[in-house]
């Protein structure tokens, strides 16, 4: 089966339990920019509870659409310094940061121009570290019903639809004594490490 999903930045850890169910991964490349979704934010866990980050757009909040390919980072706000600077300090502590933390590093320090390139380097270097050796693909042409043998997750995964770590396995995270699902993949990998695979199982 094809999974089928728009880009999303840092993604969250239930898009990889399905990606681990899928023979392959097709990015949606020619949709229009969707405001307040995972495509230009993702969740993190520190001392004072869930954070969002959010990477701020150019055209982003335009009135018109805009396709996703199309929209460019806005590097005039220090957003980078902010969000590594939190990400740090929520998992600074936990046993394989400085395992990661780098390659992660590497990826922002190249200020990719477009949110989608942005987001396509993060994937593939998840894809990398977690050892899932899924072929990925962009698609040619926007289609409201795919054709079959098709998982369908556009606009699924969602920060404002569902709780989407529904199938992730709890495991034990830097802060709190209750697990709190919903995070993005980099609170997984942070804290487990070549484990992670084990808990999208």
């Amino acid at each position: 089966m094809i999974l089928l999903t728009e880009t999303m930045y840092n993604p969250p850890v239930a898009f990889f339990w399905h990606a681990l169910r899928c023979e392959s991964i097709a990015l949606e490349a020619h949709e229009n920019y969707v405001k307040q979704s995972y495509r230009n934010r993702c969740h993190v866990l520190t001392a004072h509870g869930v954070q969002p980050l959010s990477v701020p757009v150019l055209r982003g909040n335009s009135k018109t659409k805009t396709p996703i390919q199309e929209i460019e980072i806005d590097y005039s706000q220090k957003w980078q310094l902010v969000h590594w600077r939190t990400i740090q300090a929520a998992y600074g502590r936990a046993p394989y940061f400085e395992f990661y933390s780098g390659y992660l590093q590497e990826v922002y320090e190249r200020q990719p121009k477009f949110l989608f390139e942005l987001n396509v380097e993060l994937l593939k270097l998840y894809l990398k570290l977690l050892k899932l050796n899924k072929p990925l693909n962009h698609t040619d042409a926007y289609r409201i019903q795919p054709p079959g043998n098709v998982l369908d997750l556009r606009n699924r995964v969602h920060p404002k639809i569902y709780p989407d770590n529904l199938h992730v396995i709890p495991y034990t995270q830097v802060f709190g004594k209750q697990f709190v699902p919903e995070l993005s993949i980099i609170d997984l990998l942070f804290t487990q490490g070549p484990a992670s695979i084990s808990y999208l199982q």
